[in-house]
């Protein structure tokens, strides 16, 4: 069955409340559309666990920096409807930016200390405006789990500590990464690389993996660690290192030695083109 669209906030809140009302469950999955497969494999699990799965469709402004591609970003609504049919969604929500922001709207919300560094650091604001788009979705909707997945490790953590924080009636539900056959993780951005892009991206995972072979050969101090990263980071033909760090698996603070759980996260730029991945060394966090 083909998931029916609906944009106002009073449509699909008719709907979650009739949903509760039957006492039924709700699994949530908010994306900004341009699905994949790792999108498909959340709203998958969604269906696995809950009697009724909603998935947002919304390309939140606030989110993106003055000079990010917030104009570009890819906008599939009628493919990603069938992406949305094939895994199992009951409802898609694609709202207006006029809806979830109206005029003179002076409120969000911000999670401190953890979008200090990596991310956080490279884009500022971005984690208040993921926080304050999270929340009005959490607001309309009310499910009853919520799904994300574990290649934007950062931003997982937030929302899971934003939710502890607020007392927010959520389970959140963190999913493995999805990858290509090659290592490549998957995103919406990968449809932005050229061939030759394209081609050497796999080596970023295979950095993650030759640094944690050292952690794992017992190497501990994240300096060597990362200068270490950073190298085979440069050596990507056509790579640009935004960063390349070692941080603290609960608070995403910077670390001097792993002796704790602990995450390699990375952002590069190929080309023009932005791709963040992770590797987590340990046992996870707020799972």
């Amino acid at each position: 069955m083909v998931p029916p669209i609906v944009m106002t906030i009073p449509e699909i809140r008719a709907v979650t409340d009739a949903v509760r009302q039957q006492g039924q469950t709700i699994g949530f999955v908010p994306t900004m559309g341009a699905l994949h497969e790792g999108h498909a494999s959340l709203i998958r699990a969604a269906r696995a666990a809950s009697d009724y799965v909603v998935v947002s469709i919304f390309v939140n402004p606030t989110q993106f920096g003055p000079h990010e591609d917030y104009a570009k970003y890819p906008r599939t609504l009628e493919a990603d409807q069938l992406v949305c049919a094939q895994a199992g969604a009951d409802v898609i929500f694609a709202p207006r930016v006029e809806d979830m922001y109206p005029a003179n709207s002076f409120s969000y919300v911000e999670v401190a200390k953890l979008g200090d560094h990596l991310c956080g650091r490279s884009r500022p604001g971005h984690f208040r405006g993921v926080c304050t788009v999270v929340m009005k979705l959490f607001n309309i909707i009310r499910p009853d789990v919520a799904y994300f997945g574990a290649k934007d490790y950062q931003q997982a953590r937030i929302i899971t500590q934003m939710v502890r924080d607020l007392n927010v009636p959520v389970r959140i539900a963190i999913e493995p990464t999805v990858r290509e056959a090659d290592g490549l993780a998957l995103s919406s951005r990968n449809r932005y690389l050229s061939p030759a892009e394209r081609a050497v991206a796999p080596r970023i995972q295979q950095a993650l993996q030759t640094i944690a072979q050292r952690v794992a050969a017992g190497e501990v101090d994240t300096a060597r660690l990362e200068s270490a990263l950073e190298a085979e980071l440069m050596a990507i033909p056509g790579t640009r290192v935004d960063y390349a760090k070692i941080v603290d698996a609960e608070f995403l603070q910077p670390l001097t030695r792993i002796d704790r759980p602990a995450v390699i996260a990375v952002a590069v730029f190929l080309g023009t083109t932005r791709l963040i991945d992770n590797l987590l060394i340990g046992e996870p966090v707020g799972r």
